[in-house]
């Protein structure tokens, strides 16, 4: 059977328009637990990756209202935290749409670390604003007495802003491997990874978000995927987003896709990312990428929808 890592969107629990609720992510766990169910009926071996940014910031929310009550965790276990959280609500919809369809597949859920290198630079200059919007008193208050590092918002208010790193390899690919070969469908770097670093023998867990695309590039490279598949909650790449004559491009070399994300065709939005990890897929050595809408995930996986990206010929 051929393998393919399934990255899902921020929208694969919280579509847009709804609330953030209970009923409402388990109401979109089964939506996407439908289509994976479509691509492992197919006789794809599949591992699911997912983002948290909706789910951690409301951790991180929590924490904030609940600080005099109980002491707030870092950031690298809030990560953890969401991983359970989604992983739990993935594993169990897509159970249930595989008991439903006579499938025996068995879903795991497995906590994900990411390595990083200590001095990545990220680590020095933290850009990616995470949790609540605060008042500048308070931001310059958190400053002092955490150590903090706040920002302005573009959208008003005060950020905490956290490293980026870049992950070099996912800790648990080798058994995430062997799982996927016997047979299991597998749920593994949630939110991109808690990120981690070396130190000896030990991995020490580090604050700061690691990006969810790029992870799932690496973690198909590192289980040997032939396909990485990238569902959103748009159709494809556009040539001329945002224009009367924007249109979804089929297919795309990693070159040409180079090209236009230096043109800036793509700005600096969600899509950016997206195809930055689909080239760096193909470059690796994977056969394929494909960035597709959500409910487009077997047919864009057919080539039928979405936008392809591999090498000429």
């Amino acid at each position: 059977m051929q393998r393919v890592v399934v990255a899902l969107g921020g929208n694969a629990l919280l579509r847009r328009g709804e609330e953030d609720t209970a009923e409402e992510m388990r109401r979109s766990a089964r939506f996407a637990a439908e289509r994976i169910a479509d691509i492992a009926a197919a006789g794809w071996e599949v591992v699911v990756t997912h983002g948290n940014g909706p789910q951690v910031g409301r951790i991180l929310l929590q924490q904030e209202l609940a600080k005099d009550e109980v002491a707030p965790m870092p950031l690298d276990v809030c990560v953890a935290e969401s991983q359970g959280q989604i992983g739990y609500l993935l594993q169990v919809a897509i159970g249930d749409v595989f008991f439903e369809r006579d499938m025996e597949r068995p879903v795991v859920a497995v906590v994900t670390l990411a390595r990083v290198r200590p001095d990545d630079p990220a680590f020095s200059h933290p850009t990616k604003p995470v949790g609540p919007y605060y008042d500048e008193e308070e931001a310059r208050r958190l400053e002092r007495e955490l150590g903090y590092s706040m920002a302005p918002s573009p959208h008003g208010g005060w950020r905490r802003v956290v490293p980026s790193p870049v992950l070099y390899s996912i800790v648990e690919a080798p058994v995430i491997e062997r799982m996927i070969g016997e047979g299991a469908i597998v749920i593994a770097a949630g939110g991109g990874g808690v990120p981690v670093v070396e130190d000896g023998p030990r991995l020490v867990g580090r604050e700061g978000v690691v990006d969810k695309d790029y992870a799932s590039a690496v973690l198909a490279r590192d289980v040997r995927a032939s396909v990485l598949l990238v569902l959103s909650d748009v159709k494809g790449v556009y040539e001329g987003y945002g224009t009367e004559g924007a249109r979804v491009m089929a297919t795309l070399t990693p070159n040409r896709a180079e090209r236009l994300l230096a043109d800036g065709e793509f700005g600096e939005g969600s899509m950016s990312p997206k195809v930055r990890s689909a080239i760096e897929f193909v470059r690796s050595g994977g056969e394929r990428a494909v960035i597709a809408a959500l409910e487009d995930g077997l047919v864009a996986l057919e080539g039928r929808a979405g936008t392809t990206i591999a090498e000429a010929g």
